[in-house]
C-alpha cells in the first residue's frame, strides 16, 4: 500500500452527490475481547482502561472487562433506542467473534438495515502484532471476513482493524479480497485512493480525534464539553463543505458513550446535525463507490 502527499489546496472541489457539504458518519464499534489471554504480559484489550494497572492477560481483570461489557449489556441498546426515536442511522464496526458471542448486538444492526463493516476477529488481537508475518495476518483477516459474510450473507466491502494497528499489508489483502475501502489512515477530511497490488482501495478515515474515548476517556470532558466539541467540529466542516465536501466520522463506544449521563450529548448533536441541509448521512460503502467512480474529477492521477 502506498498513497501520495497531495495538501487539501492542490486538488480540486469534491463535489458530494445532491450538493452535500459534509458526508457524516456515526459509528457505533460492536467490540468483543477475550477475559483473559495466554500470556503473563500486560493485556492490551483494545483500548483505554478504566482502572490504569493493567493486570498480565492470564489474570481476569474484573474491573476492565466488566466496564466493557457494560456496552454490550445496557449501553448498545440505550443508544439503539436513541436513534430509532430520532430517525438516525449507525454504521457499525464488529469484531467477527462479536458474532458468536453476542449476537443479538449485530442482530440488532442488520434488522436496522444499517451499514456493518468487519472490524478484525478479536479487539485484543492486533494486527501490528503480526506486521513480520504477514502470513497470519493474511490468515487473521480471510478468517474475519468469511465470518462475515456467513453471518451476513454478503462479503464486507470494508475494514477497521482493532485499535487501528494495521501494517503496510493490510490494505493489499483487503484489496485482494475485493474490499473497496479501509478505515485505518486518519490524515484526511476526505476520502482518497490507496495504491495497493490488487487495485485501489478508498481511505474512508475513521477518527481517533473525533472520539468519545479520547474526548470523554483521556480528555475527561464532561457532557456538555463533548456535546459542544462534536457541534463545532460539524459546524466548521460545513462551512467548508460550501467550497469542496467533507467527510465527519464520530467513533462511539457503547460503554462510553452509552452511559445515562452521556447519552444526552449524542441526542444533542444529532439534533443539530438534522437541522442542516447538506449533510449527507452516508454509509461508507456509500462513500467509497461514489469516489471510485468520481476520484479523477477530485485528484487526477491519483493510480498514476
Amino acid at each position: 500500500m502506498d498513497y501520495d502527499y497531495i495538501p487539501l489546496p492542490q486538488r480540486n472541489p469534491l463535489k458530494w452527490p445532491n450538493g452535500a457539504r459534509v458526508a457524516l458518519i456515526l459509528t457505533f464499534n460492536l467490540e468483543t475481547w477475550d477475559l483473559t489471554k495466554d500470556t503473563d504480559k500486560p493485556y492490551y484489550a483494545g483500548g483505554p482502561a478504566i482502572l490504569p494497572d493493567v493486570l498480565p492477560g492470564n489474570v481476569p481483570d474484573f474491573p476492565n472487562y466488566t466496564w466493557r461489557e457494560y456496552g454490550q449489556r445496557v449501553g448498545i441498546w440505550r443508544l439503539f433506542e436513541l436513534f430509532d426515536k430520532m430517525g438516525a442511522k449507525a454504521s457499525c464496526t464488529t469484531n467477527a467473534v462479536t458474532f458468536q458471542r453476542r449476537k443479538a448486538m449485530t442482530d440488532a444492526v442488520l434488522d436496522r438495515g444499517w451499514e456493518l463493516l468487519t472490524h478484525n476477529w478479536e479487539q485484543g488481537e492486533l494486527l501490528s502484532n503480526f506486521a513480520h508475518d504477514p502470513e497470519k495476518e493474511r490468515n487473521i483477516i480471510l478468517a474475519s471476513l468469511a465470518e462475515f459474510e456467513k453471518h451476513t450473507g454478503r462479503k464486507s466491502k470494508g475494514w477497521l482493524s482493532s485499535s487501528l494497528r494495521g501494517t503496510l499489508q493490510t490494505a493489499d489483502i483487503l484489496a485482494e479480497q475485493g474490499c473497496t475501502f479501509y478505515c485505518d489512515i486518519m490524515n484526511d477530511d476526505q476520502p482518497y485512493l490507496l495504491r495497493t497490488p490488487h487495485g485501489p482501495i478508498v481511505s474512508v478515515p475513521y477518527s481517533n480525534e473525533i472520539n468519545d474515548f479520547t474526548f470523554i476517556t483521556r480528555k475527561n470532558f464532561t457532557t456538555d464539553q463533548f456535546a459542544q466539541a462534536l457541534i463545532e467540529e460539524l459546524d466548521v466542516l460545513y462551512e467548508e463543505g460550501a467550497t469542496t465536501g467533507r467527510i465527519m466520522n464520530v467513533g462511539l463506544h457503547p460503554h462510553v458513550s452509552g452511559r445515562a449521563h452521556r447519552v444526552r450529548a449524542i441526542r444533542e448533536f444529532i439534533e443539530h446535525a438534522q437541522s442542516l441541509p447538506g449533510v449527507w448521512w452516508a454509509t461508507r460503502e456509500e462513500i467509497a463507490d461514489w469516489y471510485l467512480a468520481h476520484h479523477e474529477e477530485h485528484i487526477p492521477g491519483q493510480l498514476a
